[in-house]
This record gives C-alpha cells, sequence and structure tokens, in this order.
C-alpha cells in the first residue's frame, strides 16, 4: 500500500502539488483565522448563579436561598460538583459540569431547575445567571481619570455606569462590562423617628409611600372632536423634590408630607473595595469579560477600537486609561514563539545541508518543514484550539523530528544513485521511486508510532488535560502532516532534485567520515559490554531529567510583570 503510493505520487507530480498548494492556502487561512491567547483556557464548564436578599444574615440565606438551590441542581444531566457560598446579603452558587459540555447547553439546563423551586424561593430572593464567561475572561481593565478636577467619583462612576458600560457591551465577543470603583449615587432619606412618631407613621409607611408614589397611573381614552386622548399620571421621581413632596398620611386634614419626618438628599452608596491608580488618588473603572470561546485578541482590539469611538463625546478633561490590557501578553507570547520556530527551522534547515553537504538534496526536507508546519493548523481551526504557548509549543517541539523521514529517505535516495551502477544514475528516477519504497513503509509507521505515543496525554482528565492536551494535539497534527508528506510530496521533490550526476561517495563526505570515527568504537564498546552500558544508562537517565529542570527553571522568564491597576 504504501509502496503504491509512493510510486503514484511520483508519477503524478501536478496533482500531489496542485493538492499540497490547497492544503498549503487552507493552512495559512486557519493560521490567519484561529484564536489567539496568551495560554489555554484551563477553568472549568460552570454556570453561576447570583442571588440577592438585601438585609438578610449568612445562616438564613444559607437555609433560604442557597439550599435549595444547591439540591435541586444537583440532578441536573452532566453535573459535576456544585458549589454554595452564602454572605450577608446574597448567595453564590457555582455549578460546574463534565468537561466538554457545551455552556450555552448548560445554561438552559440551570435555568430549567431555577424554575422548578422558584415557589420555594422567599419573597425578594430572584436568582440570575452570571455572564456567559470562563475563569480567564478578564481581558481588559480601564480607569476613568479626570485631570481637570471638575468632577468627583460619584460622577465618573454614573458616567461608567450610563455610558461606557452599556457602549462597550455592544462590542462583539463581550459578555460583560463590570463596574467597579467610585461611588454608586442614590437617593438617601434620613428618618427623623421623634417626628415620624409623633405623627403616628412607621418606617414600613414611609417605605410603602415612597414605592408607591414612584409610578405611573394609567387612565383611559377621551374622544373629543374625533380625536382620541390618552388619559394618565405620569408619578416617577425625578429629583429631592419629588421625594420630598410624597403624602406619607394626613393630621387634622393637613397633609404629612416626606420632608415633615424627614431629610431627603444625594449620597452615595455603601462600598465594599476601593480602586486606586499609581498612588494618585481613586478613580472609577471597568472590567471588560470575553465571552465564552471568543478570540482574546479580536475582543480587546475591537474594545480599543470602541473607546476611540467613544473619547470624543467624553467630558473635557476625563480621558480612559488602560490599566490591564492582555493583548500586549499575547502578541509577546505569540512572537516569542514565532521568533523560536523561525530559528528552529533555520538550525534544522543548517544541519541539514551540513550533514548531506548537497544543497539539491538538502532543499527536499527544508521545503517540505514548513508545508507541514502550515498544515497542521488545519486540524487546531476546525477544532476550535487556540494558537497560544502550549499549542505552538507542540509545534517547537516536534519541528526537528518532522524532518526525519524525509531525510532519510533522501539520504537512501542519495546513497543508491552515488554508490549504484551506471544504469542505476541513468535512470533516477526508478531508482529514487525504488529508494523511498524501500524505507517508505518503515519511516511512515515509526512515526505512527510515534503519535500513537501520545495516547496517554489525551487521556488527561479536568484541569491537567487542558493544559496539555492541546500540546498534544498540534504535535500530532505536525507529525501526522509530516507522515503524509514523507509519502506523497517527499519523492516527487526527491526525483526533480537529485539526479544521477555529480553525485559522490558518502564515503568521500568528510562530515560521514568523522561521524563513523566517533560512532564506531563506542558503538562496538557498547555490543561488547551490554550489561554495563545498560547500567550506564539507568545512572544518567535522572541525571539528565534533574539537569534539564533545574536548567529549564533558572532560565524560564516570567510571563507577565503585573498591573498598575489594584483592587
Amino acid at each position: 500500500m504504501i509502496e503504491k503510493i509512493i510510486e503514484t505520487c511520483a508519477k503524478n507530480r501536478f496533482l500531489v502539488f496542485a493538492a499540497v498548494l490547497l492544503l498549503t492556502l487552507a493552512g495559512v487561512y486557519a493560521l490567519k483565522n484561529i484564536p489567539l491567547d496568551a495560554l489555554p483556557d484551563i477553568s472549568d464548564v460552570q454556570v453561576i448563579i447570583y442571588t440577592p436578599w438585601e438585609g438578610r444574615s449568612p445562616d438564613l440565606i444559607e437555609d433560604q436561598v442557597t439550599y435549595p438551590i444547591v439540591t435541586a441542581l444537583i440532578s441536573a444531566p452532566r453535573m459535576k460538583t456544585v458549589r454554595g457560598f452564602s454572605d450577608f446579603g446574597f448567595s453564590y452558587v457555582y455549578a460546574i459540569f463534565e468537561d466538554g459540555t457545551d455552556i450555552y447547553w448548560a445554561r438552559s439546563r440551570v435555568l430549567e431547575y431555577l424554575q422548578q423551586i422558584s415557589g420555594r424561593l422567599p419573597e425578594g430572593a430572584s436568582p440570575v445567571l452570571g455572564p456567559d464567561a470562563t475563569g480567564v475572561g478578564w481581558v481588559f481593565t480601564y480607569a476613568l481619570v479626570d485631570e481637570s478636577g471638575k468632577y468627583d467619583l460619584a460622577y465618573l462612576r454614573t458616567l461608567q455606569d450610563w455610558y461606557l458600560r452599556y457602549s462597550l457591551a455592544s462590542v462583539e465577543g463581550v459578555a460583560e462590562v463590570a463596574s467597579v470603583g467610585g461611588f454608586v449615587k442614590q437617593y438617601q432619606v434620613n428618618i427623623d423617628p421623634n417626628r415620624l412618631s409623633a405623627y403616628g407613621l412607621s418606617i414600613r409607611d414611609v417605605m410603602e409611600r415612597i414605592k408607591m408614589s414612584n409610578n405611573d397611573v394609567e387612565g383611559r381614552l377621551i374622544e373629543m372632536s374625533g380625536r382620541e386622548y390618552m388619559v394618565r399620571g405620569r408619578g416617577y421621581i425625578k429629583s429631592t423634590a419629588d421625594i420630598q413632596s410624597i403624602v406619607l398620611g394626613s393630621k387634622a386634614g393637613t397633609p404629612v408630607l416626606l420632608r415633615d419626618v424627614a431629610n431627603v438628599t444625594f449620597g452615595p452608596d455603601i462600598r465594599r473595595g476601593i480602586v486606586e491608580l499609581n498612588g494618585q488618588g481613586e478613580v472609577a473603572g471597568g472590567v471588560v469579560v470575553m465571552r465564552h470561546g471568543e478570540n482574546a485578541l479580536n475582543v480587546i482590539n475591537a474594545v480599543k477600537e470602541k473607546i476611540q469611538e467613544i473619547l470624543p463625546g467624553l467630558p473635557e478633561g476625563i480621558k480612559i486609561v488602560p490599566t490591564y490590557d492582555r493583548s500586549e501578553l499575547i502578541e509577546l507570547s505569540i512572537e516569542n514563539l514565532q521568533k523560536t520556530l523561525i530559528e528552529e527551522i533555520v538550525v534544522v534547515s543548517l544541519v541539514v545541508i551540513f550533514f548531506l553537504l548537497h544543497f539539491r538534496s538538502a532543499f527536499v526536507p527544508i521545503f517540505t518543514l514548513p508545508i507541514a508546519v502550515v498544515i497542521s493548523f488545519i486540524p487546531m481551526y476546525f477544532l476550535n484550539l487556540t494558537s497560544n504557548v502550549m499549542s505552538l509549543g507542540g509545534i517547537a517541539l516536534s519541528i526537528g523530528i518532522l524532518v526525519d523521514a524525509s531525510i532519510v529517505m533522501v539520504e537512501n535516495g542519495y546513497r543508491h544513485l552515488s554508490e549504484g551502477t551506471e544504469e542505476a544514475r541513468r535512470n533516477s528516477f526508478a531508482t529514487i521511486i525504488r529508494s523511498c519504497q524501500q524505507v517508505g513503509r518503515g519511516i511512515f509507521f515509526a512515526l505512527i508510532i510515534i503519535i500513537i505515543s501520545f495516547v496517554p496525554v489525551f487521556m488527561l482528565e479536568a484541569q491537567e488535560g487542558r493544559l496539555f492536551r492541546p500540546l498534544a494535539f498540534t504535535k500530532t497534527f505536525a507529525m501526522a502532516a509530516s507522515s503524509i508528506l514523507a509519502i506523497t510530496l517527499v519523492p516527487v521533490l526527491m526525483t526533480i532534485f537529485i539526479k544521477g550526476k555529480g553525485l559522490k561517495p558518502e564515503a568521500a563526505n568528510p562530515v560521514s567520515r568523522f561521524m563513523k570515527w566517533i560512532y564506531e568504537p563506542i558503538i562496538r564498546w557498547v555490543l561488547r559490554f551490554k550489561k554495563t552500558a545498560l547500567f550506564i544508562n539507568f545512572l544518567l537517565f535522572p541525571l539528565s531529567i534533574f539537569l534539564v529542570l533545574r536548567i529549564g527553571s533558572e532560565f524560564m522568564p516570567p510571563l507577565y510583570e503585573g498591573t498598575i491597576f489594584y483592587m
């Protein structure tokens, strides 16, 4: 089978070149459109349920909110773990599903089970789902800075909540824009208990009257002169004066207004954290959270473009300062790995040229290597694997192995032509096909065995699986592409670049003579003292592992130096 494929491809150069060209173009397209990120997403498939219930203690929330939600979700399909956390005034429940579960399918199941227990939850406790993001969805953070000194933190937070947040949330791929810092402006009613008691009213009466007064009252239609007029009472609160004029009751025929028993002012809501920038004081800002499965680099660039559109509409003196931008980390990581890949390709090419000492023969593995790397991005694109440090690291690890098959084929073909008869040199096409068929089967299945050796990595689960599977996938894809090219493209290139004329035997190669002079005594000694060589090998193996880990930990640079944004 392998011999037939080699012969057929060698005799149909145009079809082979056309197929390789199409695969290369598809690989380039996949390379440009594959999602980019710095690190693989190792977070679980989880859905967060947030339930506020103001003013209640953690033990009460645990019994009446958290416990019913947790007990309802544990029976959901593909549910792995349900974790509940209760705090003062709110409850968090984390529903973690099995690996491979679609995030939107999981959110639909959670909504179904929450509907079943809606009647069991206390009044005022309404569960809401968190954003459709993952644990690494935090991709961009910014701060609103007032350089003019005209605006306070309450104004900056209002600008963030009612202008910036909605503009950035409309960007494709953004799941949520969370506001942080500043003061949330609110109406505050400060009641005088003595005056309230003098009028015979309670705090509950005040709360009910304010709630009832902040509403429109509908009427009916009145027809006059052929026209219809809609009657309604407009009662929505728009200022502190409107709140002060709310009628709480009457005493001796005189209405009791809210301003008679309380003082109404603007004030900040209770804060449980601050945002400070570079030691220069407090600021308001926002956190952009990316939607699950999106291209992090594209989302960040789209957010930056949106910010540039927003800037002209901001008040004079206010500017947006990015404080965390993951695109810098992504670009540096990808640039570093791309540089490493190019260096490895150049080094491998120079080594091939140095050992073969025949430039036309060296062109075969040199041309095959980048094609195999580019083709490996096609399955990455269809499997939705992100291009990150781990996935590109798998390709970097496989660079040296990718040229093994083509080097063996080229060396065998070169030897048959240089050391063969004159008839074999004249009929170089047939000689090359026979030499490729001689080693093609062994080379192909040797690479297949190497690919199978990564099966244990694919069997990893949970976070370790999500971390190392991209590396195993990309290395497997690159080696599979190299295996296919070894029996299809390599024989065609050999028939083009390697001819029977002007080839010197390997004995005339000084590099081959030097390597033979070094290795031949070692091989003879190993074959003579097998047990001693095996014992030395067992001693050197753990030492080599220790040195690799030690050297790697010393020279591995930090991925990111931190951020100036503190919360």
